[in-house]
């Protein structure tokens, strides 16, 4: 399984930039594992395979599996979360991009070209805020998958 965290927009805070370094490590001893910065939402469609309005959300065959963060996406426990990304490793071979939309979250064109759209919790968080925490419940997911006790003092 590969994952790949896409963001759109260039990271301003250092300490974002440390905290998704030092995540996209811990995850990669688990799971193949890309961090990538895009400039747009079209790079992101682009880079997924996917056209943004078309009632398929498909040009051509799929590269990947979108999944988008927003606040209106469906919740889910840590341990539900990590059964979704352990259901997937098991049944599909695409790569799975997770990612996380600029200061406005994500037009309609998009939300309606990806499969999935997963909440981080029901308040707003600032978008390279919202990064560090889903790379924190990818990797507590894979914890959890792997029975390591990174989850279990929680």
């Amino acid at each position: 399984m590969k994952i790949k965290i896409a963001w759109i927009g260039k990271t301003k805070e250092p300490a974002i930039a440390s905290l998704t370094e030092e995540y996209l490590k811990r995850i990669s001893r688990y799971v193949q594992v890309e961090g990538l910065t895009l400039r747009d939402e079209a790079a992101l469609v682009e880079m997924c395979g996917r056209s943004a309005g078309s009632k398929t959300g498909m040009k051509g065959g799929a590269k990947s599996t979108l999944v988008l963060m927003d606040s209106r996406g469906k919740e889910f426990s840590s341990e539900q979360f990590a059964k979704f990304l352990g259901d997937y490793q098991d049944r599909n071979p695409l790569p799975l991009v997770l990612a996380v939309g600029g200061a406005n979250g994500f037009s309609g064109e998009v939300k309606a070209a990806a499969q999935h759209t997963i909440s981080l919790g029901k308040m707003t968080l600032a978008h390279e805020l919202a990064r560090v925490v889903l790379l924190e419940q990818v990797y507590r997911a894979f914890t959890i998958l792997k029975g390591h006790p990174y989850h279990s003092g929680h």
